[in-house]
């Protein structure tokens, strides 16, 4: 997933590896990413032409890495989060990013990502209501599992609601950024 978050903040246009880092830990909430990961995954996407690479003169007179998404960086990026596996579906992150890029993604794209999603969502929900209903899950237990299931609802909910502003079929129309 750090390959699709750093391809993907490219997308707001040439930006020095410091400033991905940074960005990318206010995407996340977890910090900047560390240098051994975004400066070899950038080396990679430069050599497989998915990026650009740019010396560019820093501010105190040093020489900096500018980098830049390429138009196959952006093809690549596409084919990447459209790629949606039912691991995708049962990661919250894999989802939240995706849903976060759909202006991105055509409106095909969009709707199976949701429909994976909403799918997950039920069995999970299924599986939970059968675990109540099968043991003594004791006070507490009880409790985390009434939680767990409200968030299922919550999201379905929600993911009802995208798919209001995700075009049927026939309707290709983009979303808005």
């Amino acid at each position: 997933m750090n390959d699709l978050l750093l391809l993907s903040t490219l997308l707001a246009g040439p930006q020095h590896g410091y400033a991905l880092k940074k960005r990318i830990g206010l995407m996340t909430g977890h910090g900047q990413m560390h240098n051994n990961l975004v400066y070899p995954l950038l080396k990679r996407f430069v050599v497989q032409g998915w990026v650009s690479c740019r010396t560019v003169p820093g501010e105190r007179g040093q020489t900096r890495e500018r980098y830049a998404l390429t138009a196959k960086g952006k093809q690549e990026l596409q084919r990447r989060l459209r790629e949606f596996s039912a691991k995708d579906a049962a990661s919250e992150d894999a989802f939240h990013l995706r849903v976060g890029l759909f202006a991105v993604l055509d409106a095909d794209a969009r709707d199976r990502i949701l429909a994976s999603r909403e799918e997950w969502l039920q069995r999970r929900g299924n599986i939970l209501a059968n675990l109540a209903s099968a043991m003594d899950l004791g006070e507490w237990g009880g409790v985390v599992v009434a939680h767990l299931r409200s968030r299922i609802q919550a999201e379905l909910q929600w993911t009802a609601e995208l798919r209001g502003k995700v075009p049927r079929r026939g309707n290709r129309k983009q979303i808005e950024p």
